[in-house]
């Protein structure tokens, strides 16, 4: 019953935070006019504070939750029956593999190996290394950039 009522509280929690972080990228999505193929599935869920500033910390925080809820036996480890099952629970690690995340290749992944992964959106779009992803970052990574075609030149005060 109570794992019951943690995987609910953790549903509703990413619901949440689905929904806010959308509203927030879409803008940025609106104002750029192309889309990234991180970004296809919206914005990550994991910006715990909803303002829309992904950091190294929130991604940390978010995959220790995800290891707990995948953890069935608290054993320390995740089977690969259990990552397969933690990676629909955010569209970032529909992709993931399981011998990217098990870096000693024993067949299990270890609390370690899971949470200190960086995430791949972090490395993506964090342009200036602080591991924070702002707005700002986002915007400039989906904004087209010059073909390298004929540019307006600034024109002086006399022509």
């Amino acid at each position: 019953m109570r794992d019951g009522i943690l995987a609910l509280r953790i549903g509703a929690t990413l619901a949440v935070l689905v929904v806010g972080s959308a509203l927030g990228l879409s803008v940025v999505m609106a104002q750029s006019g192309r889309s990234d193929p991180l970004l296809n599935a919206g914005p990550p869920v994991w910006d715990a504070n909803h303002d829309g500033i992904f950091t190294c910390d929130e991604w940390k925080k978010f995959m220790e939750q995800l290891f707990v809820s995948g953890d069935k036996g608290r054993k320390g480890f995740l089977t690969r029956q259990e990552f397969d099952s933690i990676k629909k629970a955010d569209p970032s690690l529909a992709d993931a593999d399981f011998g990217y995340f098990d870096e000693n290749q024993d067949g299990k992944v270890s609390r370690k190996e899971f949470v200190e992964k960086p995430s791949v959106f972090i490395l993506r779009f964090d342009k200036n290394g602080d591991c924070r992803v702002t707005p700002e970052e986002l915007k400039a990574a989906t904004t087209p950039q010059p073909t390298g075609g004929p540019q307006e030149r600034p024109r002086d005060r006399f022509h």
